[in-house]
């Protein structure tokens, strides 16, 4: 073979590989526009990595109650670097207060968890679990705090809401932690996921309303209640509202039938679709010269 052929041969040959192993390289994608990670990838770490932790407590009487409890609603991270409390042989990261003595009862404390997650659909929550200790470290109540969703205008009344009421004048202590029922639960979210599609990062669909699992750690506000707490947790959404007759129906029954459609001011029972005839009064405005 004459040497210009063998060169041709080889470059063709080299050709060949290049453009099949540009077909084996996967497109970049920017990281805005990929598709969500597997959403059980982040919050199974968590569970191992809190597993792995060596707990520093059991009992609630080897907490620490320095720390007084906020008297507005403060940001506290929870996670690998927190410590661990094992109580009932369930671990947990766990904060510790000790509760304003001067407050007025009954007095209600604002909670509120952040999503865990870069992607809605791979998020999970830290849902607290609440306990009052007395002045002897024994508990007066505890409570899984229900967490209900709220968009707010900023990122203070945004998340996941709730609250717990002290009314007993015993109440000096406050643990807040996550029980195994609440790390195994979720919360109601009326924020609809994007369904990705690989092939058209920017077609995005709607998939409904769905539930966001709960974890172990996550970033958690607590604190005295003030008013924007207070109305996040007030307005919050806790489920998928029960379906109405409509607002035209509610509207008919609820509003007062005009006089000048011939109704009897003194009967409760008109509504804006009754028509004037079925009235005695209906022919009122008409003058008989009969």
């Amino acid at each position: 073979m004459r040497p210009r052929h063998r060169f041709l041969t080889a470059l063709l040959a080299l050709s060949v590989l290049a453009l099949g192993g540009c077909h084996g390289v996967k497109k970049l994608v920017p990281p805005n526009l990929r598709p969500p990670e597997e959403n059980t990838t982040a919050l199974d770490q968590a569970k191992a990595a809190l597993q792995q932790a060596t707990p520093c407590c059991s009992s609630f009487a080897d907490f620490s109650y320095q720390t007084l409890l906020p008297w507005r609603p403060k940001r506290f991270e929870l996670g690998p670097g927190s410590m661990v409390a094992s109580i009932n042989g369930e671990r947990s990261y766990f904060l510790s207060f000790r509760l304003p003595p001067d407050t007025k009862l009954p007095y209600r404390i604002a909670i509120k968890s952040e999503l865990n997650g870069r992607w809605l659909r791979a998020s999970y929550l830290f849902a607290p679990t609440v306990t009052l200790l007395d002045e002897a470290f024994q508990p007066v109540s505890s409570e899984d705090i229900s967490l209900c969703e709220h968009m707010g205008w900023t990122s203070e009344t945004t998340g996941a809401f709730g609250s717990v009421k002290v009314t007993s004048k015993q109440a000096r202590y406050l643990v807040l932690y996550s029980s195994a029922k609440q790390q195994a639960d979720s919360t109601y979210w009326e924020q609809s996921p994007a369904a990705f599609s690989a092939e058209a990062p920017v077609k995005m669909a709607a998939a409904g309303s769905f539930r966001i699992p709960h974890g172990p750690d996550g970033t958690v506000w607590v604190g005295l209640m003030n008013k924007s707490f207070e109305d996040a947790v007030d307005s919050a959404i806790c489920g998928k509202a029960p379906k109405g007759e409509g607002v035209l129906n509610t509207l008919r029954t609820a509003l007062p039938v005009p006089l000048w459609l011939g109704a009897d001011p003194t009967n409760k029972t008109n509504s804006v679709d009754t028509p004037a005839a079925d009235h005695p009064s209906g022919d009122a405005g008409q003058n008989k010269t009969n």
